[in-house]
This record gives C-alpha cells, sequence and structure tokens, in this order.
C-alpha cells in the first residue's frame, strides 16, 4: 500500500474485507438494544445513481455506524423498487423482457452502492419484482380481499387510447395526454379499490404519535381533510327527490342564492329544463374530458344554469341549480350549496353570471350599507337569518345543526377529502392481482368462443398456489383495450378448473404495492412460511429512523401506514401501530450554479440590478426600458463581493446566480462513479454532508470537494506520524473532549456539517505537532469513521489495531473537562455589545462588573456619561445601562 492517501487503493480493500467478515450482518439474539434504521428504497433505473441519491444514504449510514459504536443492534438494510414504467417502456421499445432490464439495472444500483461504502446488510436484500416477493404482497391483497378492504369499482378515468394507458389527473391538460398530447377520454372502468377511508380517523390520530416533520405531518392532515359540518337535504321543486350537500358552514343557509351540481351528478337530467338541456349537454361533454385535477385548478369560472330549482330548507326559497365543472362528483355528494357573500369561489361565480349575493355574516353584528367587494370568509355574527340573528358563528353552526335534525332535514356529519385508493393499473409489469372470476361460454374462450366473465363473483387464488406470475409476452404494448395488457394473453387469462372455465384478473397492481410493506420484509427475508415472523417484528418494529425525499411525504407514507394497520389489526406487528416512527426528509441537491450576465442593444454590459421584467415579460433595464439578452458567464470568471456573485474582471457588474434541478434533459446530472474516481467515495460521503443542513436544498460544486479531500489527506499525514504516547496537553485534552461531545451530539441530531467542522478544528490542532498525542490521534480517528469509513479502517489498522473499526465503541466526553475554565463574557451599553472580558468561570458577580467597567472599549462607552444600572448574567451576559 501506498504511504501517501490513495482512495483508489484504501476502499477496494476495505470494501473487500467487509464483505468477507460479514462485518454488517444484522445482529441475531436480544440482548442488545435495537435501531431500524432505514432507507426509502430506490427505482432502479437504466440511469444507475446520481449524486443526489447518497446523500440521504450517507445520513442512514453515518447514523448506523454511530449506533452500532454505541452497542445498539442494528438493522440497516437496502433494496429495490422495481416495478415502474420505465422498464416496461424499454421493452415495449426492444422487446427485452422487463426483468430483463431491471436485473441489469438493479446490478448497476448494488455496485454503485457498495462503492459508496454504505454498510448494509445485502443479505437482506429484497426486489419488488423476485416472485418470493410478490407472493407476500399478493397474499397481503388477499388479506386486505378478506377483511372486504379490496373491493371492485366503476371509477371514472382518463383513458388516453393512443397511449393505452389510464392517466393520472396530473398527466392530464385540457383534455389531452401532457405526453404527446392525444386525446383524453373520460369512463368508466371497472377498478380494484383498497377501503384506507375506513381508516382515516386512525391515520389522522397516528400522526400524533410520530416524530416526523412538521410539514409532512400537514399535508397527511390535508390530504386527509377531515371536515365536522352538516349533510343538509334541499328538496327539488316540482319532484320528490332531494338534493344532499355537505357544508362545513351550516350558519350561512340563509345566503345560499344558487345550488351547482358536478356535471355527472345523476339528477342533472332530471332537473334540466327542455329550455336549457341542449346547452346542459353540451357544457356535461365538454367537462367529460377534462380531468378533476385540471377542473380543480382551472382558474375559469365556468356553468350553465339547468333551469330546475331547489327549495332551501331554512326559509323555503327558491334556490336555481346550475352546473360546473369545479364540482366534482367523487368529493363530497356532488353538489353544493353556493353562498356567494362568504366563499371566494361562489363569489366570483355569482359576479360572472350575476346571481345575488346575501351577506348572513358579519363581523360588527349589523348588515353592510355597500355591496360586498369580496368574500367575507371568516366567523362572525348572524345578520338576516331570521330568528338566528346576532348568534356567533361557532354556536349558530350547533344550533342550526340540531334544528335540521329535529326536522328531518339534515344532520350533523364528518367528511374527509380522502377517497378509497384506486389500486389497478392496465399495465404489464406489475404483480398479477390474484383474482379470478367464472366465465360462462359454450367453447374455449382461448379460441375465440363467445363467452361472459362474472366480475361480480370474484374468486380469491388459494394462499397455496401464489405467486401468481406475469406471461411472458411478445408484445408489451399497452394496446387500445382498457382491459389492459394483459387480456391479450388468452392462455394465461383463460383456465379450466373442475370442468369449469375461469378468467384470471388482467389489471395489476400499483409500484406502491410493493413499497408498502418492504420495510416488514426486511425484517425476515428469507422466510418461506411467512412474509414475517411475530419474533421479528416483536425484536424490529419500528422503524427507528426512515430517511427519504419529501416527495414521498404524502401517498407512499400514508399508503404504507395503512397497510401497516390493517396487518396491526390481523396481530401480524405486535403492539406497534405505526410504522415509522421517526422520518427525516434530506433536501434536493441540485446541479451546479449557473451565472447569467445582461447585455444591452449595443452589447454593453448591464448589471443585474438594474434588469427587470416588462409587462410583457422580456428583460429590460429599468432605467431606460431597453430590452437586454442573457448570456452565460463561465464560473472561472466569477467572484463574490458580499452577498452577490459579480464578474471578477468588472466587479461592478452583478450577475444573476440560479442552481437548475439535476436532469438528464440539461446535461447537468453529476455520475457518482466519476466522483469517486476523481475524488474517492470518503471525499464524496464528506463533501454531502458539509454542504449544509442536511434538510436544505443546496447546489452541487464539484470543484468544492478538493477542500474536503484536503481535510482527509491531513487527518491521513496526522494519523500516520509516530503518535506521542504522553499524555495530551490541558487545552487540547479539553478540545478532544469537546469534539468528541460535539460530534455524538451532532450525528443524534443529524447536523453532520457542523460535526464535521468541528473535526476540522481538532484535526488542524493536531496538524500542527510533530508527535500528536495517541489518545486525540484515536479518538478523531473514531470519529470521522462514520463518515469517512474507509480511510478510518485503514488508518485504525496502521495506528496498530485489528480490524474493524466499526467494533471499537464510542468514545466518552469526561463532563469535568468540556466546561471552559475561562469564559469570555459579553459586555453589553445600552443594548449593543461594545466589548469582551475574559474572567473565571466560576467569578464573583463583583469581579465580573469590575473587569467589565475596566474594559477600554466598554470604557470608552462610559466617559461623560453616568452609570445607572449594571446587570450580571452568570456566564451569560454583563449589561450595563448608562445616561447623559
Amino acid at each position: 500500500m501506498s504511504e501517501r492517501y490513495e482512495p483508489s487503493e484504501i476502499e477496494p480493500k476495505w470494501q473487500a474485507y467487509w464483505e468477507r467478515d460479514e462485518t454488517f450482518r444484522t445482529p441475531e439474539g436480544t440482548e442488545r438494544p435495537k435501531r431500524y434504521v432505514l432507507d426509502m428504497f430506490p427505482y432502479p433505473s437504466g440511469a444507475g445513481l446520481h449524486v443526489g441519491h447518497p446523500e440521504g444514504y450517507t445520513a442512514s449510514d453515518i447514523v448506523t455506524r454511530y449506533l452500532r459504536a454505541n452497542g445498539y443492534a442494528v438493522l440497516h438494510p437496502m433494496g429495490f423498487d422495481a416495478f415502474g414504467l420505465p422498464a416496461e417502456q424499454h421493452a415495449v421499445k426492444t422487446g427485452t423482457h422487463p426483468a430483463v432490464t431491471t436485473r441489469q439495472n438493479i446490478d448497476t444500483f448494488r455496485r454503485q452502492l457498495k462503492r459508496l461504502g454504505f454498510s448494509y446488510d445485502w443479505d437482506r436484500e429484497v426486489d419488488t419484482t423476485d416472485p418470493a416477493y410478490v407472493r407476500w404482497t399478493q397474499w397481503i391483497f388477499l388479506l386486505l380481499f378478506e377483511r372486504g378492504l379490496a373491493y371492485q369499482d366503476e371509477v371514472q378515468v382518463n383513458w388516453c387510447a393512443a397511449l393505452g394507458t389510464v392517466l393520472a389527473n396530473e398527466e392530464v391538460i385540457d383534455g389531452k395526454s401532457e405526453r404527446g398530447g392525444h386525446p383524453v377520454e373520460r369512463l368508466p372502468l371497472r377498478q380494484w379499490v383498497l377501503r384506507i377511508t375506513a381508516y382515516a380517523d386512525r391515520l389522522l390520530d397516528g400522526l400524533d404519535t410520530v416524530e416526523w416533520p412538521t410539514s409532512t405531518m400537514t399535508m397527511q392532515r390535508e390530504w386527509i381533510g377531515r371536515s365536522v359540518g352538516a349533510e343538509v337535504r334541499f328538496g327539488v321543486e316540482g319532484r320528490d327527490e332531494a338534493i344532499e350537500v355537505f357544508t362545513t358552514r351550516p350558519d350561512t343557509l340563509f345566503g345560499a342564492t344558487f345550488m351547482v351540481l358536478a356535471p355527472e351528478h345523476p339528477l342533472v337530467a332530471k332537473v334540466t329544463t327542455d329550455a336549457e338541456r341542449a346547452a346542459v349537454e353540451a357544457y356535461v361533454a365538454s367537462a367529460s374530458n377534462r380531468s378533476d385535477l385540471d377542473r380543480q385548478q382551472s382558474k375559469e369560472k365556468t356553468g350553465v344554469f339547468t333551469g330546475g330549482y331547489a327549495i332551501n330548507p331554512v326559509n323555503g326559497a327558491r334556490v336555481p341549480i346550475w352546473i360546473a365543472d369545479y364540482v366534482l362528483m367523487g368529493y363530497g355528494t356532488g353538489a353544493i350549496m353556493a353562498v356567494p357573500a362568504h366563499d371566494t369561489r361562489d363569489f366570483e361565480f355569482a359576479t360572472r353570471f350575476g346571481i345575488p349575493i346575501v351577506e348572513v355574516v358579519s363581523r360588527s353584528g349589523a348588515p353592510s350599507d355597500a355591496p360586498l367587494g369580496e368574500a367575507m370568509v371568516e366567523a362572525g355574527v348572524a345578520v338576516n337569518s331570521g330568528r338566528y340573528d346576532g348568534m356567533e358563528t361557532a354556536a349558530f353552526k350547533v344550533k342550526i345543526t340540531e334544528d335540521l335534525e329535529a326536522a328531518g332535514k339534515g344532520r350533523r356529519r364528518v367528511e374527509y377529502k380522502l377517497r378509497d385508493w384506486v389500486f389497478s393499473r392496465q399495465r404489464y409489469w406489475g404483480e398479477p392481482i390474484p383474482i379470478y372470476f367464472p366465465v360462462t361460454t359454450d367453447g374455449d374462450p382461448r379460441a375465440g368462443a363467445a363467452h361472459t366473465i362474472h366480475h361480480d363473483q370474484p374468486i380469491p387464488v388459494p394462499v397455496e398456489e401464489l405467486p401468481l406470475r406475469l406471461p411472458d409476452l411478445d408484445d408489451y404494448h399497452p394496446g387500445s383495450d382498457p382491459a389492459g395488457v394483459l387480456a391479450r394473453a388468452l392462455d394465461w387469462r383463460f383456465f379450466q378448473k373442475d370442468g369449469r372455465w375461469y378468467a384470471r384478473e388482467t389489471n395489476t397492481m400499483p409500484q406502491w404495492a410493493g413499497s408498502c410493506w418492504y420495510y416488514l420484509r426486511f425484517m425476515d427475508p428469507h422466510n418461506e412460511a411467512a412474509a414475517w415472523s411475530r419474533e421479528a417484528a416483536a425484536r424490529w418494529l419500528p422503524v427507528d429512523l426512515y430517511v427519504g425525499g419529501a416527495e414521498h411525504a404524502v401517498l407512499h407514507l400514508l399508503y404504507a401506514r395503512f397497510w401497516h394497520m390493517v396487518l396491526y389489526d390481523a396481530g401480524l406487528t405486535g403492539a406497534v401501530t405505526e410504522p415509522f416512527q421517526r422520518l427525516v426528509h434530506q433536501g434536493m441537491i441540485l446541479g451546479e450554479i449557473e451565472y447569467t450576465a445582461y447585455r444591452d442593444a449595443a452589447g454593453a454590459l448591464v448589471s443585474a440590478e438594474h434588469a427587470t421584467k416588462n409587462a410583457d415579460g422580456a428583460i429590460v433595464d429599468r432605467r431606460d426600458g431597453g430590452v437586454l439578452s442573457a448570456t452565460r458567464v463561465e464560473p472561472a470568471r466569477v467572484t463574490k463581493r458580499g452577498a452577490s456573485f459579480v464578474l471578477a474582471e468588472d466587479p461592478a457588474i452583478a450577475l444573476v446566480s440560479r442552481a437548475p434541478k439535476m436532469s438528464k434533459s440539461l446535461g447537468n446530472v453529476v455520475n457518482p462513479d466519476d466522483i469517486v474516481d476523481r475524488f474517492g467515495a470518503d471525499a464524496l460521503r464528506t463533501y454531502e454532508m458539509f454542504m449544509g443542513p442536511l434538510e436544505a436544498t443546496k447546489p452541487w460544486n464539484t470543484d468544492s470537494i478538493q477542500g474536503v479531500r484536503r481535510f482527509l489527506e491531513r487527518l491521513w499525514t496526522v494519523a500516520t506520524r509516530t503518535p506521542s504516547e504522553a499524555p495530551p496537553p490541558d487545552a487540547l485534552l479539553r478540545l478532544t473532549h469537546k469534539t468528541i461531545q460535539k460530534v455524538g451530539e451532532d450525528i443524534e441530531a443529524m447536523r453532520f456539517n457542523t460535526a464535521i467542522s468541528a473535526m476540522m478544528v481538532l484535526n488542524n490542532e493536531l496538524a500542527a505537532l510533530a508527535a500528536p498525542p495517541r489518545f486525540c490521534v484515536e479518538a478523531l480517528v473514531v470519529l470521522v469513521h462514520p463518515f469517512a469509513p474507509h480511510l478510518a479502517e485503514e488508518l485504525w489498522e496502521r495506528l496498530g489495531h485489528a480490524p474493524s473499526i466499526q467494533a471499537v465503541p464510542w468514545p466518552k466526553h469526561d463532563p469535568a473537562l468540556v466546561v471552559d475554565e475561562v469564559v469570555e463574557i459579553p459586555v453589553q451599553v445600552n443594548g449593543k455589545v461594545r466589548g469582551r472580558v475574559s474572567v473565571s468561570r466560576d467569578a464573583a458577580e463583583a469581579d465580573v462588573l469590575a473587569a467589565a467597567l475596566a474594559d477600554e472599549a466598554v470604557a470608552r462607552q462610559l466617559e461623560g456619561k453616568t452609570l445607572l444600572k449594571q446587570i450580571y448574567v452568570p456566564g451569560r451576559i454583563v449589561t450595563l445601562v448608562v445616561g447623559g
């Protein structure tokens, strides 16, 4: 081995050792306390890892190594969420089976992850496409089915025949597919649906028991959207039917001046008059081609009057019935009572169509003298509400709900935004749903005989026949049949049993399925008799630390929590009701900062502070309105001036800087293999933790890695010198113990950047010594180990110890040595710090005040003035108040 720091030699050596020694194998037995540290496992794309991936993985690896050194048995596994659309699209283009592509991609990811030195227990690796894993995913589906939580329903979907698939709402823009601009049709399609709404309250209540980012819990709560209000029945003029609405503001019923039905509402055709029927039918047809999301987000309010009227249940008023596409059939009852005076959306609609606006809530308790200029949406006092006038909103809500219930016209109700989970996908590359149906036929349906599939009689595949595997196909293209790709696999779809024909379900599961429970399989991945044992659940649940991107803040976490609660009810998770106790989101790593300069029409440079956008969106000079052009500036020509970036050759020219997202289309993706080749894996790991707070969004800068690499090189130099066996001098001993305390506390709080800063300070002190004390050097090497494990292993061996450093206990700081004997106290004069004095930590108040008054800088502030007050907060600050 070289005597210089050579990552290309050191890192493969220790990676081979760890694999050979099974250093990171999860301990058996229960004698040590446990910790379960989990990363959100990746989708193995063909592009492999980019430098954004290792950020969260490095953070969890640091915590894992630290916990092991503190005596914990740690479960730290890795696997692959491998079903997904990209592999299927590749199959469509090339004919290559998605399983082949997936295996190749997994091999690439595994190689890259091992090269970065992550201490995963690779013996527990899972792949969601592995039939041994699919078996248990299907088993959980059958558990849901048996418990009445998986059912079939006719669901309005966005069907794109050109793409041969159902599109999510987010993929439909103005009635066309986002990809390709193909027509999209809204049509009812038989789908498997999971009854997640049965767990809505528990999903809300469980958030009170976990340690998650506030923003994530807020998003989950808003997605579930629990609202307490009233269900109100409006009679329909001239008909026996009634329109039911849900409202959280029953106190505004007297201000309901119109109603709106979703275009799909079953009463639309019945309440529409002949005079309005043509307009209504045209509007319904137009709305049918827009996705729910598109309809909700549209700023333009559209609608048509049906000609029909409802009867307001509180005052008998005739209320015109409109239809509008901002009301969705899948939300609430598909109908709303519109109170334009107290709802912004209703106000805009009423203003556009000339519908009366009646104020029924007032801030002052008296009706407004002038027409309302905008909706007043907050609580207040009832006006224009008959016998309820003068009641405050909260009391009015309760009273009118009671009165509606007594009159048989309404009742208290709890409503949720959460909707049951549409679980079907019309794709090939997903888990087959383990259900089949009876078939009535006079011949062989595989040969084209006429047949009827009885979808109303679902039969679960026997557990002993799992996994139900996908058939091999020659053509993976989705096709134009909404039944999905598997509908074409006739020999797989149709089969005989006891002389009767049956048809398998042709929908597959969504990619979410495998990721809903992978943390459970990691506990017991080789168990062939069960998905996991109760003993494994008792040992390892819950996940103590879950690290992953904030993009999964809602759906993945919500779905996984739902499945976990179902499994808890089935007695399969012991006493653990929530899967992930502590959740941490790493921030996004952006591309390198790009710099832009502006030039005027003559080509002269214009400083960025003079640039602005005009009404047409063009960049112009704010001084004369001249149009400016943008020019990219190479980083080598940029320097910092205060908080701004400027041209190095002309600091008067301020530049615009921005860090774009990393993406293949922008050509700014950085491959970690390239960084490891140039700087080493330890430098990459340490740099990503040093960039800033873990949760912050940060721009990548390859050149900045050199600073971290120099730190590691300097540590190599320090640790390979012949150490002094003598006790460290007091100041160095104190600094070492403070560093031990700081790094430990920062790892536990996941403040990795400040932990690295503390180690750099100690390293610099040791670098100044020809023979640094062994105690200090060895302590620093152990502290560095979770961040730069290859380097730490090599240095530990060179210091005369047997591997592995992972087995070395974490050093403990001496509390007496982390308290300074001398402290620096700031001195304030009239609220501003004017000086600082160094005093003994336990100095008497009189001595501290005397030192403060004697300080030269403070004394200048006191000249010619009267000292009115002097206060000493022990060990913290001296405050002087002067007058005159």
